[in-house]
């Protein structure tokens, strides 16, 4: 009986420690979804960049080697 009571006057009881779980992984599960996208428009945005240099910037990042021809 003294066992029963001492969960009861724990801070939090079982239901409202399961919901804060659930949204504890409800959260971390959207702040991996934004960090994904975040990293999906970082790598889109980037290679748009690269698709609009012109040729003269494309030569001064990547030099002047080739090797193919």
């Amino acid at each position: 009986m003294a066992r029963k009571e001492e969960k009861n006057n724990s801070l939090f009881n079982e239901d409202v420690l399961a919901k804060l779980k659930d949204t504890k992984k409800a959260l971390q599960a959207e702040e991996q979804q934004q960090r994904e996208e975040a990293e999906a428009k970082r790598i889109f945005d980037r290679k748009q960049r690269e698709k609009n240099m012109s040729f003269a910037e494309l030569l001064d990042k990547h030099g002047d080697q080739g090797g193919k021809f």
